[in-house]
């Protein structure tokens, strides 16, 4: 019989239910139990894939192409599983499906009521994502926070299932926060006991509360929760806020949470192997050299618009063994010429994925600035085409080449549609959503990344490279590293007379773990250690020559900043997608 781990937030959202779900599928699998994971998401959106970055942070898309929550990555990234459609449910696509359902006539002319219908859906979705996956344990965590009145319906569907399938195969987990008062310096617990009791006013009664704080919890807080909100004292668990995600699941083993769930759901309690991610830990805590790389973007106020991104770099510095450290720069701000002083200490930049005109001549000249200065540069998707675009207007001399996504006109479409998409109307007809085969060429900087000759990996854009500009600008020193098995689609460009500079039309930071790097991350941030090992050896140099000189003057250098000629103006008035 499959078990299931309930996790619920209260007294305020972000308080991090999502990592800890993940930490807690870590310490399961870590008993050889096998673990799966399910985020209920209240918005009425049926997937977050045409929300802004800005509301929602990045969109994480699985192996089958379903674009979904940004929490699903902590889950992958924690419990090394590949999940998929089934792993994310919305509000919107319960309600669509039981419409859909009911236009059908499939209720026989019933009155559809949140429940038993919508509860009902949503006990169906639990359920399948347990006969998909097969898991010994399935994790569901519900977004937002008890007293939200959009995840009602989710509460009252896991409310039923303690009764549907009886309370020895579910557990329920509360999150809550226990805020820091400074003038008395101590943590409250009420916000906790009175979240509880709206809880327990629905009709679920925890197994087990995590107290989150910012301080450290004494042992009479704990007993207090305990106390007031009706739990086993061994069962209210105090996690401290962690300067690293990944200690939490040995913070969770600590506390003896793992055996407290083992216990209550009768699961074999094996000894946890945690050695590999104690391993990776000591690694991480470990004194070494800082390198500094830039993600430019258009969404870098909001950090989480690239989560998977900075993680993927951390896990690859954790292989090269350096402190990685992230410097945000805005592509709109470059255009202004703005941020450009980040760049003489730069040991790598990446450019991310992202739609619409807004700060794409920004990132045109940031790829431009990594090919001039022979600076470590790793395109995501759309990193990929502002670089192909770069160097068509370099070997052309000319602004004119563009993407069909942001100028339809433009005489050199270096980025289109393929030929068959055109005449579609339905946009998601176009894209290309998850896993698809890609073929690597013998010799180049992707194949000795991957070390195999195919490799597949996951995918969300419109827009190819038009292969009517292959030769052109393989004539010019652009290496097409990686192909579609029938040799129609770029997936990996190159330079061959560059140190690393390489984009890829998909989007390797979803496969990347921090005990796994992705292989494009890791050979990315060894190229950067390297820059940055001999630009230290030339800066000494200069440090000597201008000793000897003994002028004073500070060394500047010249045409850091590409020149933005008139046609890399930006036009405020371009139309903007939905999620610009």
């Amino acid at each position: 019989m499959t078990k299931y781990i309930f996790f619920t937030g209260g007294v305020v959202s972000s308080v991090g239910k999502g990592v800890t779900a993940a930490a807690v599928g870590r310490i399961l699998k870590a008993r050889g139990i096998s673990v799966t994971v399910q985020k209920l998401d209240p918005y009425i959106n049926v997937d977050p894939g045409t929300m802004s970055p800005y509301q929602h942070g990045e969109v994480f898309v699985t192996e089958d192409g379903a674009e979904t929550d940004l929490d699903l990555g902590h889950y992958e990234r924690f419990i090394d599983v590949n999940l998929n459609q089934d792993s994310n449910v919305t509000t919107g696509r319960v309600y669509a499906e039981v419409i859909s359902k009911e236009r059908r006539g499939d209720y026989l002319g019933g009155t559809i009521q949140v429940i038993p219908h919508i509860t009902n859906e949503i006990k169906r979705c639990i359920a399948a994502v347990a006969a998909s996956s097969q898991a010994d344990v399935v994790i569901v965590e519900v977004g937002g926070t008890v007293g939200d009145i959009e995840s009602l319906p989710f509460m009252e569907a896991l409310r039923q299932m303690r009764s549907d399938i009886g309370a020895e195969n579910t557990f329920y987990v509360h999150v809550t926060f226990l805020p820091y008062i400074s003038a008395s310096r101590e943590l409250k617990t009420k916000p906790t006991q009175h979240s509880v009791r709206e809880l327990r006013g629905i009709g679920i009664h925890p197994n087990a509360i995590i107290a989150r704080a910012d301080h450290e919890i004494p042992q009479e807080h704990i007993d207090k929760i305990a106390l007031f909100c009706d739990v086993d004292t061994r069962a209210v668990i105090p996690v401290v806020t962690s300067d690293n995600l990944y200690k939490i699941p040995l913070q969770l083993e600590e506390t003896g949470l793992g055996d407290y769930i083992v216990e209550c759901l009768d699961l074999p309690n094996a000894e946890p192997d945690l050695r590999g991610w104690k391993k990776m830990i000591e690694e991480i805590s470990r004194p070494k050299r800082s390198i500094r790389i830039g993600i430019v973007g258009k969404y870098v106020e909001l950090h989480d618009a690239y989560m998977s991104v900075r993680e993927s770099l951390y896990h690859a510095g954790i292989a090269n063994h350096r402190q990685v450290e992230v410097v945000w720069i805005h592509s709109g701000d470059l255009e202004k010429g703005k941020d450009w002083h980040e760049f003489e200490s730069l040991d790598g930049i990446v450019v991310p994925g992202g739609f619409g005109y807004r700060g794409i001549e920004g990132k045109i000249i940031a790829a431009r600035w990594a090919r001039q200065n022979k600076v470590p540069y790793l395109g995501l998707c759309l990193g990929m085409q502002v670089m192909s675009i770069e160097f068509t207007r370099h070997i052309l001399g000319s602004d004119e080449p563009n993407s069909t996504e942001f100028d339809a006109k433009t005489p050199y479409p270096v980025i289109s549609l393929m030929p068959d998409q055109h005449g579609l109307a339905d946009m998601g007809g176009t894209m290309r959503l998850g896993t698809y085969p890609c073929e690597l060429q013998p010799g180049t900087q992707a194949a000795k990344a991957y070390g195999e000759p195919l490799v597949n990996e996951r995918h969300r854009h419109r827009w190819e490279f038009n292969n009517s500009f292959r030769e052109l600008l393989g004539q010019n020193g652009m290496v097409f590293s990686g192909l579609s098995p029938d040799g129609r689609l770029v997936e990996i460009a190159e330079f061959s007379d560059h140190p690393f500079m390489l984009g890829c039309q998909f989007h390797p930071e979803f496969k990347s773990r921090p005990n796994h790097p992705h292989p494009l991350f890791k050979a990315f941030v060894g190229a950067a250690s390297s820059h940055q090992e001999k630009r230290n050896g030339r800066r000494n140099n200069i440090k000597v020559a201008i000793k000897a000189a003994d002028n004073g003057n500070n060394h500047v250098p010249v045409n850091l900043i590409p020149k933005i000629t008139g046609g890399q103006s930006v036009d405020n008035n371009r139309e903007k997608t939905s999620i610009d």
